[in-house]
């Protein structure tokens, strides 16, 4: 039996727009972020606290935080990579700490130059300061269905990356196929290994759409009791350090899916589209959204409303 409703996480604002080569003017930022909390997204990753020198894109996080509308109810996660980010978060009044970690340790080489087990060692500080400011501590979890460098990840890895981020005190862990090749079997038997050591309703999906599989291991994951799911609006985003991955599965497309099963998430698709054609249109890129595409035609034609 499918879950009757669940949490969409927006993360078109952070992880969609981190890697956009030419930088998006903040004021874009702020309205993206405003617009897509007013769609009915409870939760908005909203930016990075992170050296500029290695996500320029990232370097007014502050301004950002600073300029967005706080529509009561609305969780805005930020990701730290170390304390001095966790400083600037909670100086930003970030609802939420966002950490990261690899199940790969070939990724984990590549993408931050250390061990999973020290990168890990690494969050405890930022873990033990947002706990200690009552904040959220969210985990991602990447290469989590499949590694660029390395190829297949056991389960057993991804379950023991799990059991580390639980024992920093995550209210949240996203379980994360970085580079899109997860399949819905496979999905399946993660989702169900990894809710022995961790509760079921605090998991998240977060798939890439590199092999067209997202919006099946979403359904994958439903059907495994899963009720958060990660999604960016118009498919923005992509991986620098994992060759041909291309964006997170498109928001729209998730929520059409979501809206055929009757599963309740609060997100109006209508506003959806049109917040899909705004940031499409600002980044100069079109939007990898297949049903943002089909329906703005729809609406623009006046031919039939979102559903």
């Amino acid at each position: 039996m499918l879950p009757a409703k669940v949490k969409i996480v927006e993360v078109g604002p952070r992880d969609g727009l981190q890697n956009e080569k030419e930088f998006v003017a903040t004021d874009i930022k702020i309205e993206l972020v405003n617009r897509l909390a007013n769609a009915g997204f409870q939760n908005v990753e909203s930016v990075s606290f992170v050296s500029p020198k290695w996500v320029p894109q990232m370097a007014d996080a502050a301004a950002v935080m600073a300029g967005i509308e706080r529509r009561p109810g609305t969780i805005y996660s930020a990701l730290t990579p170390n304390l001095r980010g966790f400083e600037a978060a909670l100086d930003a009044k970030a609802d939420e700490i966002v950490i990261f970690g690899a199940a790969s340790e070939a990724f984990s080489q590549k993408n931050i130059n250390c061990s999973i087990a020290e990168s890990i060692a690494r969050f405890e500080p930022v873990a033990k300061a947002a706990k200690e400011a009552g904040l959220r501590l969210r985990a991602s979890i990447s290469c989590a269905l499949g590694c660029p460098y390395q190829g297949d990840v056991p389960i057993d890895a991804v379950v023991d990356v799990v059991q580390r981020m639980k024992a920093l005190g995550c209210d949240e862990i996203d379980i994360a196929d970085t580079i899109g090749v997860g399949t819905a079997g496979r999905t399946r038997e993660v989702m169900a290994a990894v809710s022995k050591v961790f509760p079921r309703e605090r998991l998240s999906g977060h798939f890439h759409d590199t092999y067209g599989q997202a919006v099946a291991n979403i359904y994958a994951s439903l059907q495994e009791g899963i009720e958060i799911f990660h999604a960016s609006v118009a498919g923005l985003g992509g991986c620098p350090y994992a060759k041909g991955a291309t964006g997170n599965v498109a928001t729209e497309d998730v929520i059409f899916m979501l809206n055929g099963l009757g599963i309740e998430t609060g997100v109006d698709l209508d506003q959806l589209v049109d917040i899909g054609d705004f940031i499409s249109r600002a980044i100069g890129k079109p939007s990898a959204s297949r049903v943002g595409r089909a329906l703005l035609a729809k609406k623009r034609d006046g031919l039939a409303a979102c559903v």
